[in-house]
């Protein structure tokens, strides 16, 4: 007996190690999004080491986040072709290479480009691991199946900063890639023993040119979206934002014509389909958001280190755990859009609490939005998911599961920019009057771009010796900190609030939902081993 599962998994059977294979599934999501969530508190580590620029940084982000969501659609479209798992191999590889050149350079500009590739291997993981989850699983237990996937994502949002403040206590910046190394090495092997191989049996080419389209248009219209708030619209993302719209049309037009397009988006127009994306997207913009804001604001305004404040993220984890164990009960007996809204509606009232933050808000004005939101997303995002997975056949698996990453990460990327954008400029706007005019021009600057340069220039000022200046610095800091934070949240409330009454208005209730034809349950060809 081979100790290698060379096999896939024939229509009708049920697979003995489904279970662990999903686990090693799984491992493969978490490094996938607890790249991004550590680097959250490595950032001041990486900022002082490497002497970077707030320019700097954004692009160390941004690197990443730009080739994983451009290139989803067209990798996924190849793992199904191919090789599902072979791509998730071939992922995994390229992650780890770029996690240990992340780790060995000494430059902002490697940096970056260790990103882009960890970032290009992310966009080969993340939908192989899904896919391969649905080929795996039989569908009486598909829904669980992705019930514990989704939940893994809510988990890495959490577990990132945590690991990366663990390993910050001994060690430098680089030590949050090298953790990702042993993590896919030990992925790949285990996918090797445990994960059923998958593609499609077709002849059919690809569909090269709508994947191009597909890669220009996301990538250009994510540049736009990081770009344009950060830089007041400058020429570059306005040039990129028209570059995006037009390859957009040109793959929508394309697609329509294709006799075998790369994604039939026809489906947008199943309110089912169309509905789960709106929701998922708009989940992790609020919740990508909103952590990005809530961990700087334990970091700088309470004081709290790396660690100290990846502990206290867990509340996140703990309720997604619970909600998606509620969901998995519930959907069944109450429908897609009971479950979807119920959770919309608890995102919207932990972004609700968060508008009571002020200057004297301790850890528990944070632990209870962040539980709030945890169960929101447990609530919701797992039956969303299954939905776009159940829209799409055997044959187009990848396909399916690039769509909801990317939708995953258009709202990640949306929530950061434009909630950060909103956040930047509230901050500026409350603490302008204190610095302007009593601080020199350049130390005034400096403190009214972010609260990390506020407190750059009181520590300058405190060693200066004018300890009672820089004190009411830290003060005013704080405060103007604290009324972003609950700005921001109060249009974010907003923002999700409308986003759910589109949601309900799309998702069908539960009498109309056994009309939406699941495309998995038609008749199809064959998957096959590759």
């Amino acid at each position: 007996m081979s100790l290698l599962v060379t096999e896939p998994v024939e229509p009708g059977t049920v697979y003995g190690r489904r279970w662990a294979a999903l686990a090693v599934l799984c491992l493969s999501v978490l490094i996938g999004v607890m790249t991004n969530t550590s680097l959250i508190v490595a950032a001041p580590d990486m900022t002082i080491d490497l002497g970077l620029s707030s320019q700097d940084l954004q692009w160390i982000i941004d690197a990443y986040t730009i080739p994983y969501a451009a290139l989803m659609l067209l990798m996924g479209a190849i793992g199904d072709k191919y090789s599902r798992r072979g791509m998730l191999l071939l992922g995994l590889g390229i992650f780890a290479g770029g996690a240990v050149l992340g780790s060995a350079v000494d430059s902002a500009d490697w940096v970056i480009a260790a990103r882009a590739i960890m970032g290009v291997a992310a966009a080969m993981i993340m939908p192989a691991t899904l896919s391969l989850l649905v080929a795996t699983f039989p569908k009486r237990e598909r829904a669980v199946a992705i019930t514990i996937w989704t939940a893994t994502t809510g988990l890495a949002i959490a577990v990132g900063p945590l690991v990366a403040g663990w390993l910050l206590e001994d060690n430098g910046w680089a030590s949050t890639f090298l953790i990702n190394v042993p993590i896919a090495i030990v992925s790949a092997v285990a996918a090797l023993v445990l994960v059923p191989p998958s593609r499609a049996r077709t002849t059919q080419r690809l569909d090269l040119l709508g994947g191009g389209l597909s890669v220009l248009a996301v990538a250009a219209l994510v540049y736009m979206i990081i770009e344009g708030p950060r830089n007041s619209w400058h020429t570059s993302a306005v040039v990129a934002g028209i570059v995006g719209a037009i390859a957009a049309a040109g793959f929508i037009s394309w697609e329509l014509r294709h006799p075998n397009p790369m994604l039939d988006v026809r489906k947008f127009g199943n309110r089912a389909f169309a509905g789960a994306n709106l929701a998922v997207l708009l989940f992790f913009l609020a919740a990508f958001g909103s952590i990005y804001y809530v961990t700087q604001h334990l970091q700088f305004v309470l004081g709290y280190d790396a660690l100290e404040t990846g502990v206290r993220l867990l509340p996140l984890a703990g309720a997604v755990f619970v909600g998606s164990a509620i969901t998995g009960v519930l959907t069944p007996r109450l429908g897609l859009r009971a479950m979807v809204v119920a959770g919309m509606l608890l995102g919207i009232v932990a972004l609700v609490v968060l508008t009571r933050v002020d200057a004297e808000s301790g850890y528990a004005a944070f632990a209870w939005p962040l539980v709030l939101m945890g169960l929101a997303i447990g609530l919701s995002v797992s039956p969303a998911t299954d939905t776009i997975m159940d829209a799409f056949p055997e044959r187009l698996l990848g396909v399916g599961g690039a769509v909801n990453d990317t939708s995953v990460e258009l709202g990640g990327t949306l929530g950061i920019a434009i909630l950060g954008s909103l956040l930047a400029t509230a901050y500026g706007d409350e603490i302008g009057p204190v610095v302007n005019g009593h601080l020199p021009a350049e130390a005034a600057d400096v403190a009214q771009d972010s609260i990390g340069g506020a407190l750059v220039v009181a520590q300058r000022i405190d060693a200066a010796g004018m300890h009672e200046q820089a004190a009411r610095l830290v003060s005013a800091a704080d405060a103007a900190f604290a009324h972003a934070v609950s700005h921001t949240s109060l249009i974010a409330a907003i923002v999700l609030t409308v986003g759910t009454l589109g949601v309900a208005v799309l998702l069908p209730g539960p009498r109309r939902r056994s009309t939406v034809v699941p495309a998995s349950n038609a008749v199809e060809e064959p998957v096959v081993v590759g």
